[in-house]
């Protein structure tokens, strides 16, 4: 049993193949580079409300820092064990707001993953494929993305302030609606956020007046992706 035990601790310590550094280079390259697209299709084609230039920043140094892991880790079993370990310990949290968010940040990993086991052609393929779908999803979404206010409205629950009456005033003014976050805290305060069609600023002013009208504790959050006033 000693000499088992023996045999597996110098398999473990010997087993630690150098790494190719050509390689390793060229996929930290390729990492960068796709990361860096992945931004740029995210900041363009990505429907969060959020401010995803600041969310997309990240994938650069999320992928080169994924494929380093895995160059490092994918040479020595006992290194593998080790990263098992520290996952265990180590808590990652990050405020992802929306699916959208994680399944960007998934990607960026998934690149990382990919170059850093050296799979160059099978993760450039799946990056162009999903590069495609991602284009052709914007396309289809095409009717929400005419929308071009971002209204977020938040105040007190009361028999005045109802998230139907909200909407009834928002329907009035606008020719499309689409409620895209409901939250309702303890307190009975409630923040809704809508992707609204305006065709004008004195809409926009209509709804503002109406929404101060049931009650002057609300307060009106605008952002503007298209522009309705020059």
């Amino acid at each position: 049993m000693a000499n088992n035990t023996g045999s597996f601790q110098d398999f473990l310590l010997n087993n630690s193949p150098q790494i190719d550094f050509s390689s390793f280079i060229i996929s930290l390259v390729l990492a960068a580079i796709l990361s860096y697209i992945l931004s740029k299709l995210y900041v363009r084609y990505g429907a969060a409300i959020s401010n995803r230039k600041k969310f997309a920043d990240n994938f650069v140094l999320i992928t080169t820092t994924t494929t380093l892991i895995i160059s490092v880790v994918k040479s020595s079993l006992a290194l593998s064990l080790g990263l098992v370990g520290a996952l265990s310990i180590v808590r990652f949290r990050a405020a992802i707001k929306e699916p959208e968010e994680l399944a960007f940040l998934f990607l960026a990993i998934a690149i990382g993953l990919g170059l850093g086991a050296n799979q160059i052609l099978i993760t450039l393929a799946a990056f162009v494929i999903i590069s495609l779908i991602i284009y052709g999803r914007h396309f289809s979404h095409r009717k929400e993305e005419n929308s071009n206010l971002y209204l977020t409205i938040s105040g007190k629950l009361s028999k005045e302030v109802t998230l139907r009456k909200i909407v009834e005033i928002l329907k009035r003014y606008s020719s499309s609606l689409h409620l895209k976050r409901f939250d309702k805290t303890d307190d009975d305060v409630l923040e809704a956020s809508f992707l609204v069609d305006l065709d004008s600023f004195d809409k926009l002013e209509k709804i503002k007046d109406s929404l101060e009208s049931l009650s002057k504790s609300i307060k009106i959050s605008y952002l503007d992706k298209v522009g309705i006033y020059h």
